[in-house]
């Protein structure tokens, strides 16, 4: 199993009148966690497009529990529980407040895609020479 972990703080464009996250915004908040892991494993989202390979979200499924305020430091967790096959990738993310309170959760499914045909394609080598220790 592979966790990263991020944070991000809470600025004031995200909120609504009441000073709380949109809950729009939580996509953003995903994202961040995923391109951060991959970063933390040596490799950038840029590396792999310029591979060729895009990773389109497919699915995304957000459990919103607890609400985030503006000017909160999140932290966002980041988990691959199974090392990737084929052409998906599944990220479990969790989103947490300063005091540890789990506010979010998520499920991210991403497919590995080759950019000039978008066929789907296989995970590239050197992203899953750098995941395959940890499974």
């Amino acid at each position: 199993m592979y966790t990263a972990t991020t944070q991000t703080r809470v600025h004031y464009a995200l909120t609504d009148q009441m000073g709380v996250v949109y809950h729009g915004h939580y996509a953003q908040f995903f994202e961040i966690g995923r391109v951060e892991a991959i970063r933390q494993l040596g490799f950038t989202y840029k590396d792999m497009e310029l591979m060729g390979v895009i990773m389109p979200v497919v699915d995304i499924h957000i459990r919103f529990l607890r609400p985030a305020k503006y000017d909160d430091l999140l932290t966002i967790k980041t988990t691959l529980k199974e090392l990737p096959a084929h052409h998906k990738i599944v990220f479990h993310q969790q989103v947490f407040n300063e005091q540890d309170e789990l506010l979010s959760t998520a499920e991210v499914t991403l497919y590995f895609m080759d950019a000039p045909t978008m066929k789907r394609c296989e995970m590239p080598k050197n992203l899953k020479q750098a995941l395959t220790p940890y499974f």
